[in-house]
């Protein structure tokens, strides 16, 4: 396994989508096959897992509290197609979770597959 020098940088791009003005437009980066898993947990044992295609990100993106919330990255790498992504989710400038991110984009240059995790329980400092 060989990694490149590049830090992940459709999904560094895709966060920074996430937290502008129009984070629909996330939309546009995705395959026809796009399916997706995110894990968004809150702490005390409670989750919410978005899985699916389109509709649910679609979904996931209704729910967001749209201003509050930025996603900062702590490290990323790039191997092949795939792209890996550690973060911190901060309210109004105040961490409040961890997250990882893993993305594999396909040959167009879309994002075919994306697993995230979150939790509010651990930090990377």
């Amino acid at each position: 396994m060989t990694e490149s020098s590049t830090a992940a940088p459709f999904l560094t791009e895709w966060f920074k989508i996430l937290d502008g003005d129009e984070p629909s437009r996330i939309l546009d980066l995705i395959s026809e096959d796009f399916s997706l898993s995110i894990l968004f947990s809150t702490g005390d044992g409670d989750a919410t897992d978005f899985a699916g295609g389109r509709a649910a990100l679609v979904g996931y993106l209704e729910q967001r509290e749209r201003g509050t919330r930025t996603h900062h990255r702590l490290s990323a790498t790039t191997i092949g197609r795939d792209e890996l992504f550690l973060g911190e989710v901060r309210r109004e400038g105040v961490p409040e979770a961890s997250f990882v991110a893993a993305g594999r984009v396909n040959g167009e240059g879309r994002l075919k597959r994306l697993l995230i995790g979150r939790s509010s329980e651990i930090r990377f400092d």
